[in-house]
């Protein structure tokens, strides 16, 4: 008898574990879901596109920080926007020696609070298509409103696609870019 309560216990649980991630809705990154449930660090280890972020994430030790509560915007470059650095940037970056100078890079992609798409395009039509925002590294980053387009711009002059927007987490949202960006 308690084998069987525990069996219908055990499947009602799964059941509801099933309903409420059905109900979750997701956006795909690095062809896996991204859960708003999850925080961003539980998120990004999941997606293919970003494993050499991660990889920065952990060496730099800003693990414990972005699964903290937040809210985070977090600006996150693809491998392919790592890729067009000059040869060897990130493999320096990664080394234990650098690993201040790694997260000074990292958290030039963070800004505080929760930014959607819709919040960054009213700061920028307010700005006469840019808006100013202010990185956890001390820096400023520009976001660009161009034929309803979002970018960004860095302190070095260079831009940054948003390619996919809003991918919702726990603890703050974030804005796939195509390029990394980079402070003064």
């Amino acid at each position: 008898m308690l084998g069987k309560l525990v069996t219908v216990l055990g499947a009602v649980a799964m059941a509801t574990t099933v309903m409420i991630g059905a109900q979750e809705k997701t956006v795909m990154v690095g062809g896996a879901a991204m859960y708003p449930s999850k925080d961003i660090v539980d998120n990004a280890v999941n997606s293919k596109d970003h494993t050499t972020l991660v990889a920065a994430v952990k060496a730099a030790g800003l693990v414990d920080t972005l699964k903290g509560a937040g809210p985070f915007t977090v600006f996150a470059p693809t491998n392919a926007a790592f890729a067009k650095l000059p040869a060897g940037t990130v493999d320096t970056l990664l080394q234990p020696a650098n690993k201040a100078m790694l997260s000074s890079v990292l958290t030039y992609h963070v800004v505080p609070g929760r930014h959607d798409a819709k919040s960054l395009m009213d700061k920028a039509r307010a700005g006469n298509g840019k808006a100013e925002l202010k990185t956890v590294a001390g820096g400023t980053l520009l976001v660009v409103l161009k034929d309803n387009t979002l970018s960004l711009q860095d302190g070095r002059g260079m831009s940054a696609a948003i390619t996919t927007a809003d991918v919702f987490q726990s603890n703050g949202v974030i804005h796939v870019i195509d390029t990394v960006v980079m402070g003064k």
